[in-house]
């Protein structure tokens, strides 16, 4: 495998057998159905803080996630309510962490932008643009030290090769050849920042050679080529402790957040010309191809919206985590003396946490 190039594009690429297609359209739907909702609810005021939507998206997020094995390590940036679903947290601890609920997945400490699901390997859900790749460079060397044959995928945006994490993480992962994919989703906006605007090598994989270490570039909308290059990267991390970079070229349809219309850097049109080429829209395509009916698709489709509503009635009906709890497992056990002043109500030795309704009127 060479260290700079890129594959050729004439390489064929092994299709998904049917029933796994099948079962990757059901998470795709299921995560567009959930962003649309999501929406909807931050629109509400039912959730709060920054929501970012990764709709258009999902051929990355589910491919990527599917090459990896039960035990293989995630870690993300905050557009990551997909890779959460695609991962295995079911939708009703999504939605309650969004809510900021109890039953979160998160205990709503973390909402939209850090999720977390150790349980399912997901280490986050990183708010930091850039800030997940030092946290999934040391979980690989992690592996490495515990001699466990395990892999680390760290997906950031287009936006974070440009931080110093970035080269810093890249640089220590190729000197000592750890098991980690560094899976860059360009959606082709930093925030609403082309990429060629703020890149100076708008080929994103390319910079994979500076450090020596394999870079490529797929179509992020194709599901089967995501998935094969994905599962052929990893099996090399796995194996050989070979680190590489992936830049998965694919589109977002909303803004950068929910407060974001998308408009004022990018026309209707583009937009539209994105859409046509939906990657839901074309696994579903290949899935009548492969004989599925029209029935038994819609079918998945109503399943998702089904999951989706009793998610939202799920978080609805989730306690809100006490108070008084809310700084809990903020420090290690064994640390409370180091750690006495800064308990709630620090730095003044209050041991309670109080809001008062009238404070600033």
């Amino acid at each position: 495998m060479s260290p700079v190039a890129a594959p050729a594009p004439d390489l064929p690429v092994a299709g998904l057998a049917p029933d796994v297609r099948r079962e990757l359209y059901e998470t795709m739907v299921l995560s567009r159905v959930f962003e649309t909702e999501a929406e909807r609810q931050y629109k509400a005021a039912r959730i709060g803080g920054y929501c970012h939507l990764s709709s258009g998206q999902e051929a990355t997020t589910v491919g990527v996630v599917h090459a990896l094995e039960p035990d293989d390590l995630l870690v993300t940036g905050y557009r990551s309510h997909g890779f959460a679903l695609a991962k295995g947290t079911p939708p009703e601890a999504v939605m309650a962490e969004l809510f900021g609920r109890e039953d979160g997945c998160a205990h709503g400490r973390g909402g939209s932008m850090h999720l977390l699901d150790v349980a399912h390997g997901y280490y986050g859900g990183w708010g930091i643009v850039a800030g997940q790749l030092p946290v999934a460079t040391g979980l690989a060397l992690a592996l490495v030290r515990q001699g466990k044959p395990q892999a680390v995928v760290c997906e950031l945006g287009d936006g974070a090769v440009n931080m110093g994490a970035w080269h810093e993480s890249l640089n220590l992962a190729a000197l000592w050849k750890l098991p980690i994919v560094f899976l860059v989703v360009n959606n082709e906006y930093g925030m609403g920042t082309a990429v060629a605007r703020a890149s100076a090598e708008p080929e994103l994989w390319k910079r994979a050679s500076a450090y020596r270490m394999h870079g490529e570039r797929v179509d992020g909308d194709d599901l089967d080529a995501v998935h094969e290059a994905a599962d052929r990267l990893l099996t090399a991390a796995r194996e050989q402790r070979m680190p590489a970079v992936l830049e998965a070229v694919t589109y977002r349809y909303r803004g950068h957040s929910v407060a974001d219309a998308g408009l004022a850097y990018r026309t209707k049109d583009e937009i539209a010309e994105h859409q046509a080429h939906d990657p839901l829209r074309r696994v579903r395509q290949q899935l009548r191809e492969a004989g599925v009916g029209e029935a038994e698709l819609d079918a998945i489709d109503a399943r998702a919206d089904e999951r989706v509503a009793a998610a939202v009635e799920f978080a609805q009906a989730s306690a809100e985590p006490r108070v008084e709890q809310l700084a809990a497992g903020m420090h290690a056990a064994g640390s409370a003396q180091q750690f006495a002043r800064m308990r709630p109500g620090s730095p003044f030795g209050e041991l309670a946490l109080t809001f008062d309704a009238g404070l600033g009127s």
